[in-house]
C-alpha cells in the first residue's frame, strides 16, 4: 500500500468490525452515553476491549506497522500513552523489536518523580526519533501532554499513531500548534467507523445521518435533540 487512505480502507473496517464485536465502539443515538463531562454524546470508545482478543491485538500491531512503511519512518524508540496506549506499543515494539517507553499525563509524585518510564540510566531519549502510540485522539489534549513530555526528555516526535479518532477539528487545532511538528494519523476514521457500521448492518441509514450530525458539532448535538448536559461533571 502506497498511501495512508488506502490503509485506513483496508485495514479501518477490519478494525471497526472487531471493536464492534467486542465492544469497544458503541453507538447509541437513540440512547446516548453521558461523558465525563457531562455531554450526551451517541458514541462510545473503549479501545482496551481489544486486548481481550490476540487476533485484535495482532490487527492493530499489523496497521501500525504499514503505516510506518508508507510514512518511510524507522523509530528508534516506540513510547505508549499510559494506560491505554501501552500494551498496544508494547505489542508493536515487541514486533519491531524496538525499545519501548511509556509516558503519564504527569510525574510521579514519589520517588524519582519520572514521567515517563523506560529511558534508561540517563533519563532521557538522548536525541532519538520516537513513536507515540495512543489508542484513542478525541481533543488531542492528553496526546499533546504526552509529546510534549517526549520532546521535554530529549526525544524527536515527528509522529502520533493511534487507533481511532472522534474527527474533531480541536484535536487538528491541538496538533497544529505543536513545534516542533508532530502529525497524529490513525488506523481507523469516524467516517470509515460509520461507513462500516451501515455495511454491517450494527446501524441504518437514520443512525448514520444522526452520527454525522455529531461530529460536525459534538458538544451542541445532544442539546439540539434533547438531551441536556448533566451539570456537575
Amino acid at each position: 500500500m502506497e498511501t495512508l487512505t488506502q490503509i485506513t480502507n483496508h485495514w479501518g473496517p477490519k478494525v471497526a468490525r472487531a471493536a464492534f464485536e467486542l465492544g469497544a465502539i458503541r453507538l447509541a443515538v437513540d440512547t446516548p452515553f453521558t461523558w465525563v463531562s457531562g455531554y450526551r454524546m451517541p458514541i462510545y470508545n473503549d479501545n482496551r476491549r481489544l486486548l481481550a482478543d490476540p487476533g485484535a491485538r495482532a490487527l492493530v500491531a499489523e496497521a501500525f506497522e504499514a503505516m510506518l512503511s508508507v510514512l518511510k519512518f524507522d523509530p528508534e524508540n516506540i513510547a505508549g500513552t499510559a494506560t491505554a496506549g501501552i500494551p498496544h506499543a508494547t505489542t508493536l515494539a515487541d514486533r519491531l523489536g524496538k525499545p519501548l517507553s511509556y509516558v503519564r499525563s504527569s510525574s510521579k509524585g514519589h520517588g524519582l518523580g519520572q514521567q515517563i518510564e523506560g529511558l534508561g540510566a540517563s533519563g532521557s531519549y538522548e536525541g532519538a526519533t520516537v513513536l507515540l502510540i495512543e489508542d484513542l485522539i478525541s481533543t488531542g489534549g492528553s496526546s499533546i501532554k504526552a509529546v510534549e513530555a517526549i520532546v521535554g526528555a530529549g526525544g524527536l516526535c515527528p509522529y502520533t499513531l493511534a487507533i481511532f479518532t472522534y474527527g474533531m477539528e480541536k484535536a487538528v487545532e491541538a496538533f497544529r500548534s505543536l513545534d516542533p511538528v508532530c502529525t497524529f494519523h490513525t488506523i481507523l476514521t469516524y467516517n470509515v467507523m460509520v461507513r462500516t457500521a451501515l455495511e454491517t448492518g450494527y446501524i441504518n441509514d437514520d443512525e448514520a445521518e444522526a452520527l454525522a450530525a455529531w461530529q460536525e458539532d459534538p458538544f451542541a448535538w445532544g442539546e439540539k435533540r434533547g438531551f441536556a448536559k448533566e451539570e456537575g461533571r
